[in-house]
């Protein structure tokens, strides 16, 4: 397919040697409200979705049609914004994964973000993350990278090694990932400014940053992103995690109650406002013990 005005503006800002800050959108208010508030970009955040339009925590209950759906909406809001959308694994094997990057395709988003957690994923700043061999997501990037009808709709490779395996293994994995054809490589959860920093020297391809509120990942200034030459920085939870704090503030006003019961300010704690406790108590249920070990 021709490629699209949103995707010649991602290019083009890339080029630009600019940072590109990307709001986390999830419904069509979000995408509408971060269009007409001139941001660049929008990150579609699967955290957000599940949560919003499922009522579900980000541990890998949302399916590839679900995500494609909503990725399609909301392109379609943005129009020539670009949209960069979160893809979790690619929902299964290379087949699957040349399924969702079509169906991703001709829903018109920018770029696609793959991750090499294994399935089920769970939020990069939850505990718990499992990986899979690195040569395995290789072959996740090539199903993703030879599926995509126009090479304007770029692919963005996320590795969650960090937290099993350890910022060495995480740095090797995201040049890895680079060499085989991504062109960003992102690097998830980051626990402080000299592993941001070391990112930045080390890698050596287009980076994301992911910021989340409460997260792993400690806040750093725009400013600081531009100097150590990061070209993406998304916010995924921002405008989940305050609308959310709204709602429950004119909820808890409504009938007297207190809202601070009610807080969201970790990952862990917005999960649960839509029943992370309770999945992950079936989980437990149906796994047995001896698969337990995280690697």
């Amino acid at each position: 397919m021709p490629t699209t005005p949103a995707r010649q503006r991602l290019r083009a800002l890339l080029d630009s040697r600019e940072l590109i800050v990307a709001p986390g959108v999830f419904d069509g208010i979000s995408a509408h409200l971060t269009k007409r508030t001139g941001h660049v970009a929008a990150y579609l955040t699967g955290s957000g979705v599940a949560a919003s339009g499922y009522g579900l925590p980000d541990i890998g209950l949302v399916t590839a049609s679900e995500m494609a759906e909503r990725a399609r909406m909301i392109a379609g809001v943005l129009g020539d914004i670009p949209l960069i959308a979160d893809a979790d694994t690619g929902y299964g094997a290379p087949k699957n994964v040349v399924r969702t990057v079509r169906s991703y395709d001709t829903a018109g988003v920018a770029a696609i973000q793959l991750e090499d957690q294994a399935f089920p994923k769970r939020c990069g700043h939850l505990p718990d993350k499992r990986v899979v061999d690195a040569a395995v997501f290789e072959q996740t990037l090539a199903a993703a990278l030879d599926a995509r009808t126009d090479e304007g709709m770029l692919v963005v490779a996320r590795t969650d090694a960090r937290a099993p395996l350890g910022l060495d293994a995480a740095i090797e994995r995201a040049n890895r990932y680079a060499a085989a054809g991504a062109d960003i490589v992102f690097v998830e959860a980051p626990e402080d400014i000299g592993e941001i920093e070391r990112i930045a020297r080390e890698v050596g391809a287009p980076l994301l940053i992911n910021l989340v509120a409460g997260g792993l990942t400690p806040p750093v200034s725009v400013a600081r992103l531009k100097q150590l030459g990061y070209a993406v920085a998304i916010h995924p939870g921002q405008l989940a995690r305050r609308a959310t704090a709204a709602m429950v503030a004119a909820l808890c006003e409504l009938n007297g109650t207190d809202p601070t019961t009610h807080r969201s300010g970790t990952p862990t704690a917005f999960f649960n406002l839509v029943g992370l406790a309770e999945w992950s108590d079936i989980e437990a249920r149906y796994t047995p013990t001896e698969a337990c070990a995280w690697a």
